[in-house]
């Protein structure tokens, strides 16, 4: 069957054409859109309208980072939450140490199946004589075809993070006489390859969508690829590729094709962190020239400015902050899941943080835990505040001002609207979110997360505040340029700059000068385990430093918690007593990266096994 015979089932999900696209604010479900249309390839090229729903269709497995724990399930596989009372094959296979070529939990398919939409897009946007000649035509079939370059090249590296070195298809799309017998090609070859594809799209594309003679966004056209967002994913390349799992790692030297060629460079190459720092200021400096920065709300109290910002930032600054924008989020998913019962309706209350993570929040005095004179777990506050009650134990006072936006814990005010006469969570056995109130609908730590979970947040009535998601922040690029720059050149005065704008709009002191670069390496891996948590980011960042079985970073085994069998009262020191709350396989440096599904390799003869399975 030739390409023009071929019908294609096409999603409308990311419908981003100005004529499907509504405000965020009126339309938040278009990315769930799936008309049961079967249309032939001339037919969609012929008319304009078909042709933006095939184009906006490219857009549709873009993740959505907020919906968890079954959809996007990277937090719930890492040393963030667990979310194991609730039964999913793809959790409960990966966090067993089950994975294998038979249960790939992987949405390789999907991605591949886009970079063959992409390419017949490219092939065939031309054509649509109906949408040239329209007002301004010539120029929006540039844009759109840098747009499905972009993709192409951004969903071959979602299969890259996942799977490492990957077969890179040709560009045409195949026929039924394409030769698909293709080996892996290396690490290398693969980031040259979409580096230099991102490199063209960038070319046609505008640095943002504006109001024209403004620099106001035009509300529809959010989600939209730009030179911003092309740059911004370019500075994430350069970084995974600079890093020990990619760079010179030895542990993969039997990691080849069958004629032997090498997919993981065996020599360490010091200049790829200068090229991740440089990309990562080019990123910065287009973002900071078209006006983002990072969103901070002002208050007379630092403090409370510092987690009015971190906190808000999700729903009144992703305009401000927000680099790369997908204009629909699942928050429903997210917020039901990671409320407490306390909250009207009742939530499902078992995104469960991890003991180790709770520790890893600073005081608010910038210092661990373990070192600030402030920090206590056996007495109690004798009074309450905007984020706790009296009676809560006061190894939660003093934290920094993440802590109380992003962790929700026992005897913290309820994020949501809450139940009527409740003022408080409660999580110990007879508590309002306690373990005796429902049979799988309480966090095995004593903790849930409650970054992005909004203040009105209600069940029942639904209450769910509209808002889009932002799946790279201005904060990760100022991380990624200071972890780049430490690496390339330690004591570049940026590397502090950049780490402390971050630190200190979270409400800790800023670091002085004098750390040397192994303290500062280690702040700046601190501060994106704080900052990013719960975004995505800690599955890859661990796996890429090659940290995995180290403590602090440690990707298998025991987690710790709160006694959730223990306790009476809010103050009882019973349930505040660290307990292993959450067991999973031991490391195994097959994790590094996901298998091919088995039938992949039954039909690929060149293609050769992710190691270790």
């Amino acid at each position: 069957m030739r390409n023009k015979n071929l019908f294609i089932r096409y999603t409308w999900r990311a419908a981003l054409a100005s004529s499907l696209l509504f405000s965020v604010g009126c339309n938040d479900d278009f990315f769930n859109e799936q008309p049961d249309n079967q249309l032939n390839i001339e037919t969609i090229f012929s008319n304009r309208a078909q042709t933006e729903n095939y184009w906006g269709g490219l857009f549709s497995e873009i993740p959505d980072i907020w919906n968890q724990p079954y959809t996007h399930y990277f937090s719930a596989i890492t040393d963030e939450i667990d979310a194991s009372n609730w039964v999913d094959a793809w959790l409960n296979n990966y966090n067993s140490g089950a994975v294998s070529p038979d249960n790939v939990p992987s949405k390789y398919t999907s991605f591949y199946n886009k970079i063959r939409q992409c390419a017949i897009f490219l092939e065939n946007v031309d054509r649509s004589t109906e949408l040239l000649l329209q007002e301004g035509g010539a120029e929006r079939i540039k844009q759109y075809k840098a747009e499905a370059k972009f993709l192409r090249a951004f969903y071959y590296w979602q299969l890259m993070k996942l799977h490492g070195p990957i077969v890179i298809m040709p560009l045409e799309s195949a026929t039924i006489t394409t030769d698909l017998q293709i080996p892996r090609s290396s690490w290398d070859e693969c980031v040259t390859f979409v580096m230099a594809q991102m490199e063209e799209a960038k070319a046609d594309l505008p640095n943002d969508y504006y109001i024209s003679g403004s620099t106001n966004l035009i509300e529809n056209e959010v989600g939209r690829i730009n030179k911003m967002i092309v740059d911004a994913v370019q500075s994430e390349i350069t970084l995974f590729s600079a890093s020990p799992l990619y760079n010179g790692n030895s542990e993969l030297a039997s990691f080849r094709n069958l004629d032997g060629k090498q997919l993981i460079n065996q020599t360490y190459d010091a200049n790829k962190w200068v090229v991740a720092a440089k990309e990562a200021k080019e990123a910065i400096d287009i973002a900071e020239s078209n006006g983002k920065k990072l969103y901070k709300v002002n208050d007379a109290d630092p403090f409370t400015a510092a987690f009015l910002s971190v906190r808000n930032v999700f729903w009144d600054g992703w305009r401000t902050e927000g680099i790369w924008i997908r204009p629909s989020i699942n928050r429903h998913q997210w917020e039901s899941h990671s409320a407490p019962r306390a909250v009207n309706g009742t939530a499902y209350n078992g995104m469960a943080v991890f003991q180790e993570l709770v520790d890893d929040f600073r005081m608010k005095d910038g210092l661990d835990i373990t070192q600030s004179s402030m920090y206590s777990e056996t007495t109690y506050a004798t009074s309450g505040n905007t984020y706790y009650v009296a009676q809560t134990n006061n190894m939660y006072a003093n934290r920094e001002a993440r802590f109380y936006a992003y962790v929700t814990f026992n005897g913290s005010v309820i994020p949501g609207a809450p139940k009527a006469g409740m003022t408080r969570v409660e999580f110990y056995p007879t508590g309002n979110s306690g373990k005796n109130g429902a049979p799988r609908d309480w966090p095995k730590t004593g903790y849930t997360a409650r970054k992005n979970l909004h203040p009105t947040f209600s069940i029942s009535p639904a209450s769910s505040t509209a808002r889009p998601g932002m799946l790279i922040r201005l904060s990760e690029l100022y991380l990624n340029y200071a972890e780049a720059l430490n690496e390339s050149n330690p004591g570049n005065p940026d590397i502090l700059k950049y780490i402390n704008l971050v630190r200190v709009r979270g409400g800790i002191p800023a670091l002085e000068a004098g750390l040397n670069q192994e303290q500062i390496r280690h702040e700046i891996r601190l501060e994106r385990r704080i900052e990013l948590c719960y975004e995505g980011k800690r599955y890859y960042d661990v796996r890429r430093w090659k940290l995995v079985n180290t403590p602090g970073y440690k990707q298998g085994g025991t987690y710790t918690g709160m006694d959730m069998n223990a306790g009476t009262a809010l103050n009882s020191p019973q349930f505040h007593t660290r307990v292993n709350a959450v067991i999973r396989r031991e490391w195994h440096n097959r994790f590094y990266f996901l298998p091919w599904h088995q039938m992949e390799m039954d039909r690929n003869k060149q293609l050769v096994q992710a190691p270790g399975y």
